[in-house]
């Protein structure tokens, strides 16, 4: 009786602590949390606090696209206004920046060749994109514009 008890709990305490381990990162992507605001789909990274894990190279105001379960993108919506953390999975090459830094998410570029031949600016070129795994509240408003 004692044994069957003892693996009915074991069973039970099992369950939710496999439920809680997190995904393998590929090997070509890495796990960041960044903290920031987002409008829509679109997540702007704030400044870091101190609390903040290390190692996440998100300058601050970097705009990244967000893809995860719909179920998720709609509850970071309602979210919108409010400070938020998201954790997710992004390609390792994705954070490299062109151009020099100057001061806080400013960069200088260079721009377009002046023969202007070809075709215009592709939107969907140089966007940045995070699976968004997870989010949670913290503490702060997001700035109005």
């Amino acid at each position: 009786m004692k044994t069957t008890v003892f693996f009915a709990v074991a069973a039970m305490l099992s369950g939710p602590l496999g439920a809680q381990e997190k995904k393998p990162v590929p090997k070509d992507s890495v796990r960041v949390f960044i903290s920031g605001c987002s409008k829509g789909r679109v997540f702007t990274a704030g400044p870091r606090t101190e609390d903040q894990p290390g190692g996440s190279a998100i300058p601050e105001g970097m705009h990244l696209r967000m893809s995860g379960p719909k179920e998720m993108m709609a509850e970071i919506k309602g979210q919108e206004g409010s400070r938020i953390e998201i954790t997710g999975l992004m390609k390792k090459g994705q954070v490299a920046q062109d151009g020099v830094g100057i001061g806080r998410g400013v960069r200088i570029t260079p721009g377009p060749s002046p023969s202007g031949g070809g075709l215009g600016p592709n939107p969907g070129v140089g966007q940045i994109m995070i699976d968004v795994e997870g989010w949670r509240r913290v503490i702060g408003n997001c700035p109005s514009r």
